[in-house]
C-alpha cells in the first residue's frame, strides 16, 4: 500500500512551515484521535460487563502496540535524518522515546493486573488504569507538539520537500499493509476534508486499485455523511443515494 509523497507534501503544515511537507502531521492526528478514543472508552467502561471489559482492555493493549511501532518508525527514519545534518537534534526526544517505552510496558502490566482482578478490586484497578492512561496521553500530546515544531524546523532547514517525500516513502514502505489500513482508519477521519482528499487522491493515483478500494472501505464507516460526500465529490466517485449535498 502506498501513499504518494508528492500528495502528502501538499498537506498543510504548521503555521511556521506553511506550504512545507510535514511528515508528522498526519500520523499525529491519527494518534491523537486513537489515544483520545481509547481513553474515553476506558473511562466509561463497565468492569462488570465481561464482554465490554475484554474489548476495552484489548484496545489498551492494541494502543500500546501502535505506540511502540510509532516509536520504532521515528527512531529508524526521522531521527537519523535529523542527526545527519544536526547532531544532537533528536537527543531530547530520543530520551523521551525511551521513557515512553517504559510507560508502555507499565500500561501493559496495568491491563494484565486489572484482568486478574474481580469485583470491587477490578473496578479500582480500572479507575487506576484510566488515570495512568490519561497521564500517558497527556505526555504524548506534549511530546508530539515538540516533534511538530522543533523537529520540523530541523528537517525543513536541511531537506527539500522532495527529499522529505522520499524519506516518507521509505518509512511507509516499511509498514505492513494491515498496519497501514489501521493507520488510515484513524488518520483520515481526523483530517480536514482537503487533507483527506490529498492523501487519498494521491493514493488512488499511485497505489494498486485493490489497495485504494480497501482504504475507502476502512475509512467510510468512520466519516459522517457530509464528510463522505465531500470526499466522494473530490475523488469523483459515483454519488451514493442518501448523501447530503455539499
Amino acid at each position: 500500500m502506498k501513499i504518494d509523497s508528492r500528495e502528502m507534501a501538499k498537506v498543510e503544515a504548521t503555521a511556521d512551515g506553511a506550504g512545507r511537507a510535514d511528515l508528522y502531521m498526519g500520523i499525529h492526528k491519527a494518534l491523537r484521535a486513537l489515544m483520545a478514543d481509547v481513553l474515553v472508552a476506558v473511562g466509561r467502561m463497565d468492569p462488570a460487563d465481561e464482554s465490554e471489559f475484554d474489548w476495552v482492555s484489548s484496545r489498551v493493549l492494541q494502543l500500546a502496540d501502535v505506540c511502540t511501532d510509532h516509536l520504532t518508525h521515528e527512531n529508524l527514519f526521522m531521527h537519523p535524518a535529523m542527526e545527519f545534518f544536526q547532531p544532537g537534534a533528536s537527543e531530547r526526544v530520543a530520551q523521551e522515546h525511551m521513557e515512553h517505552e517504559e510507560a508502555i510496558t507499565r500500561l501493559r502490566d496495568a491491563v494484565q493486573q486489572m484482568r486478574a482482578c474481580q469485583g470491587e478490586a477490578r473496578a479500582r484497578a480500572a479507575l487506576a488504569l484510566y488515570r495512568q492512561l490519561a497521564l500517558f496521553v497527556a505526555d504524548n500530546f506534549q511530546h508530539m507538539h515538540t516533534e511538530e515544531t522543533a523537529h520540523n524546523q530541523v528537517l525543513w532547514a536541511h531537506y527539500s520537500d522532495a527529499e522529505l517525500g522520499a524519506l516518507h516513502d521509505r518509512l511507509v514502505a516499511s509498514i505492513p499493509p494491515q498496519e497501514m489500513l489501521f493507520t488510515l482508519r484513524w488518520m483520515i477521519p481526523a483530517m480536514t476534508p482537503a487533507e483527506r482528499l490529498q492523501v487519498l487522491g494521491g493514493m488512488r493515483a499511485h497505489a494498486p486499485a485493490p489497495a485504494f478500494a480497501a482504504a475507502l472501505d476502512v475509512v467510510q464507516p468512520h466519516l459522517d455523511l457530509r464528510g463522505w460526500a465531500k470526499l466522494s465529490q473530490g475523488l469523483g466517485l459515483a454519488p451514493v443515494a442518501g448523501l447530503v449535498e455539499v
